[in-house]
Order: structure tokens, then sequence, then C-alpha cells
């Protein structure tokens, strides 16, 4: 806090998101607080933002996974010293839940951002992923275990030429 206006941080020269005070944003927030965001809407904002502070000079991948990691740390800090902490968080104060909400947002504004400088496209690499996991993790053989997918055999294993070929069959499609 500063002086009376709260003031969310995504601290160092360059950094993604700045310091937005109250009323900065206006509707654009309020209407984002309502419905859900997309990863779309925060690639394009955030994009916006840097452009308009003349940042995109200091978002090289290099500085931007830096920062990724920085906030990573930041984030682990929150539990470091809590052991484990069921659902919910029960006996968090709100003063510990909208801290963790703040590192949480500055790790996503990062990755995003980052996936952003590096041309992938996050909504789509991550739906991809989840069904290279539903293959290697099929439900009848790993539901209730924390093995790995190597645990269960070469039958769930997912090569690299299965990932390329998928990658070339859905560039091939326009996926």
């Amino acid at each position: 806090m500063n002086g009376g206006v709260n003031e969310v941080s995504m601290e160092g020269k360059g950094g993604v998101g700045g310091a937005v005070r109250d009323g900065e944003m206006g509707a654009a927030t309020e209407a984002a607080s309502v419905a859900a965001v997309s990863l779309e809407a925060l690639r394009k904002r955030m994009a916006d933002f840097a452009r308009e502070r003349d940042w995109e000079q200091f978002h090289s991948p290099r500085n931007l996974l830096l920062a990724l990691v920085g906030e990573v740390g930041e984030l682990s800090e929150i539990f470091q010293w809590k052991g484990e902490v069921p659902k919910g968080l029960p006996g968090w104060d709100e003063a510990e839940k909208e801290h963790l909400g703040e590192e949480l947002a500055d790790v996503l504004l990062y990755l995003v951002r980052l996936s952003d400088m590096c041309g992938v496209d996050l909504g789509k690499a991550a739906l991809r992923k989840m069904e290279i996991n539903a293959r290697k993790y099929p439900v009848g053989q790993c539901k209730g275990s924390s093995k790995k997918h190597t645990h269960y055999g070469s039958t769930n294993s997912v090569s690299a030429n299965d990932n390329v070929n998928t990658m070339n069959k859905e560039h091939n499609n326009g996926v």
C-alpha cells in the first residue's frame, strides 16, 4: 500500500505488469472481475501495457524466464514454512490470501508474456499437453496412484516422434 492507494506490482524495470493503482484500469478491470479472463485477453493487455511503457526492449525470452523464476520463488516463500496446506487454505487470513493471489498473478502474467514472446499459443499448448498426459496416464491404470507414467509400461509412453507427428499434423491442418 502506498498512501492509501491500492497497488499491485510486478517488480523490476520492465516488469510485465508494473504498478496498477485503483482506477487506472477502470471499466476493463471491473468487466474482467465479472467474466472469465482468457489467455488471449491477458496476452493482448500485457502486450499493450509493455508497448505503452516502452518495455518491449526488456522483454526478451531470457529476461522474462528469469523474472518468472523469481516470481515462482516469491510464491514458494509463501508456503515455505507452512507445512502441508489443505485445500481452501483454512486458517489463512485475508491478507495472506491476497498476497498469494498477487504472487500467483505475477507467475501467470510472466508465463503468458513469455509464451507470447516465444510465439507459443499457451492455450493450445496446454490443451495439447493435457491430451498427451491423458495417453500417458490412462484412468484405468493410474487412478489413485502418484507413480510416474514409466511405471505403467511402454504402452502408455508418448515418444518424441509422436509429439512431432502430432505437431506436424496440426500444423498441416491449420490447427
